[in-house]
């Protein structure tokens, strides 16, 4: 018999349950807030972050990808099958253009047949990592969280990701394999500011996954040196004062201390700055000796973008890179959950004050006593069945509010009225 009962599934509370429902609300709402559930994104253009949909009942595998806004996948594709994809950056909503070829955008029929700065992968049918495999996957057992490589935007399993992820998941944002090695700058910065991974997997470890460097046309390790990792557009003294007599040999309206001087950095970058200024590329001041021999995914803590160099040649080398957004702090998915968080939090007005900002003082009195009243019954109500350990079922609810009306009609009906 305490076998049988230590088989059962364990009791949940009533404020376990209603915990758990407010921990979901908050992740819907940080999700979904920032977009639109009524109206198509389509007219503002390239969204800068949004909640995107893959409908695989209407470009399924073997057709072109193509994402949909969230109004889109409610009222475009209601009861198609549809992939959910989180978030991705810069997408301008695909509903109804030359991808699809029997459904028209409800919202606006007349699109672009092609949005030709949206970025797709594997995502837009329903495969993810370097496994390729669908998530939830019906023919994976191993427990594993899905983590979305800020950069690619795809998902890796963290077993997939050349290193473990850090205990407790202490940090904020993380880069795969494959584009830290197409970004080999960021390995600089690691050894600064990255969170310490858990532990190095080998290559045999990784369930014999092919390289994902490889898959994409890279090199899994790359052996440039950290100065060659700087763009070289001047390289000597003498290149730099033939070109400064050019540039300022006509009259100059602008004073000395004002006017932008290149100043040659070690390794032959270039950091644009005031003459004077004391800053310059934060990336050549790092140690010179570094391991940019990298196969592993990094994980950064939430404040890593702001180490970033800004100076002209590192700009150059993140626009030439296609990674510009990693200076921009609104990209990242913890700002955007924020503002859809703010955005619910403005929409969620208390109905109670809803209600009072329309009555007079008397009524105001009034309903909230009555309101109170209801608090308090409600919750010693419940009290009970948390004492008894019993589950409380829509039945009980409806009874108890069938005994309330009840009540009410007793103290309505048992009031005496004068006329002065």
């Amino acid at each position: 018999m305490a076998a049988s009962e230590g088989a059962e599934d364990p009791v949940l509370s009533l404020v376990d349950v209603l915990e758990e429902d407010e921990e979901l609300e908050n992740e819907a709402c940080a999700v979904l807030g920032g977009s639109d559930a009524e109206k198509c994104s389509y007219p503002e253009g390239y969204v800068k972050r949004q909640a995107l949909y893959a409908c695989n009942t209407c470009t399924p595998k073997g057709e072109e990808p193509a994402g949909i806004c969230l109004a889109c996948s409610y009222k475009c594709h209601e009861g198609h099958e549809l992939f959910e994809l989180y978030t991705k950056r810069n997408f301008r909503c695909d509903c109804g253009n030359s991808k699809f070829k029997n459904v028209e955008c409800k919202f606006f029929p007349e699109k672009e047949k092609v949005n030709a700065v949206n970025k797709y992968n594997d995502n837009f049918f329903g495969l993810y990592c370097t496994c390729k495999r669908p998530y939830p996957d019906p023919e994976d057992e191993t427990p594993d969280e899905m983590i979305q490589c800020v950069v690619c935007e795809d998902w890796f399993h963290g077993r997939h990701l050349g290193a473990l992820p850090p205990e407790n998941m202490d940090f904020q944002e993380m880069v795969c394999q494959a584009c830290v090695s197409l970004c080999p700058f960021l390995c600089a910065y690691a050894d600064q500011f990255a969170v310490p991974s858990v532990t190095r997997i080998t290559s045999h470890a990784m369930d014999g996954e092919v390289e994902v460097a490889a898959e994409k046309g890279l090199k899994a390790e790359t052996g440039a040196a950290l100065p060659d990792i700087i763009p070289k557009e001047i390289t000597t003294q003498e290149q730099l004062k033939d070109r400064d007599k050019e540039q300022y040999n006509g009259p100059s309206t602008s004073t000395k201390a004002e006017r932008l001087t290149e100043v040659v950095v070690n390794g032959g970058g270039i950091c644009l700055e005031k003459e004077g200024a004391r800053s310059a590329c934060k990336l050549q001041k790092l140690p010179a000796e570094q391991d940019v021999k990298r196969n592993a995914a990094l994980y950064w803590p939430s404040s890593w973008r702001r180490q970033l160099c800004t100076c002209q040649a590192c700009r150059k080398m993140y626009s030439d890179l296609e990674v510009l957004f990693l200076l921009d702090e609104c990209d990242t998915v913890l700002a955007y959950e924020n503002k859809g968080k703010r955005q619910q939090e403005g929409e969620r007005r208390d109905p109670l004050m809803t209600a009072l900002s329309s009555m007079d003082r008397v009524q105001q009195l009034e309903l909230i006593c009555e309101y109170n009243d209801l608090k308090t019954e409600l919750k010693d109500y419940l009290k009970r069945f948390a004492e008894e350990g019993k589950v409380v079922t829509s039945e009980d609810i409806q009874q108890f509010f069938e005994e309330l009306r009840s009540r009410k009609r007793r103290r309505v009906d048992g009031m005496q009225y004068y006329c002065s």
